[in-house]
């Protein structure tokens, strides 16, 4: 599918199939276009938590408003931010570059995080919101549904995956075959309010 076309044709489904379940290589080569998301300073601060416990998953629904997707979909991934990734060996995310080039950066890394709790959330939100849109267009592009969730007890949620304390619950995303259309679309505001030349 045109990538124009998987971003004009994603919506938002609540209904899937619960038999059907995606094929691994198909699984791994989303993941594997996750992986090309962009995030800042390359710190790849996202965490994707498959859910694949039936019982985990009823429970997770259990808090998510009774949403039938959390246990129907083919696949969930709980979508988290690691608020520490910029202090975990920064090094790491400029390997390729050339060393005068990480030498420079990896200390601005620590510099532009450390001591401010709202830029690391803002960033893990920021670059979660990036992967989960890749992973949902991908999904479309290969004939699949999506639904991006943020109706349900994110506190709850941590506990059941056992989220670390500098760990942050952005979303949950899930995958698979649709067996009812999306809702119609709500409409869309005016340009004018949407797209501002120069300034407000």
């Amino acid at each position: 599918m045109h990538t124009f076309e998987a971003i004009r044709t994603r919506r938002a489904v609540k209904h899937y199939d619960p038999k059907f379940q995606i094929p691994p290589e198909q699984e791994q080569e989303l993941m594997d276009l996750v992986r090309q998301t962009p995030t800042s300073f390359n710190t790849q601060n996202w965490r994707f938590v498959k859910l694949t416990d039936p019982a985990l998953r009823q429970k997770v629904r259990d808090v998510a408003w009774g949403q039938a997707q959390i246990t129907d979909a083919s696949l969930v991934y709980v979508v988290c931010g690691d608020l520490s990734a910029y202090a975990k060996d920064p090094a790491r995310y400029m390997v390729n570059y050339p060393k005068e080039i990480s030498d420079m950066y990896v200390p601005k890394i620590i510099e532009f995080y450390e001591g401010k709790d709202w830029q690391q959330r803002d960033e893990a939100m920021r670059s979660a919101g990036l992967a989960a849109q890749t992973l949902m267009l991908a999904a479309r592009a290969m004939g699949y549904e999506s639904c991006p969730m943020i109706g349900f007890d994110s506190e709850a949620v941590g506990e059941l995956i056992n989220l670390p304390s500098d760990h942050v619950v952005c979303m949950i995303v899930v995958v698979g075959k649709g067996i009812e259309p999306a809702r119609p679309k709500g409409g869309y505001i005016d340009n004018e309010e949407v797209f501002i030349e120069n300034g407000f």
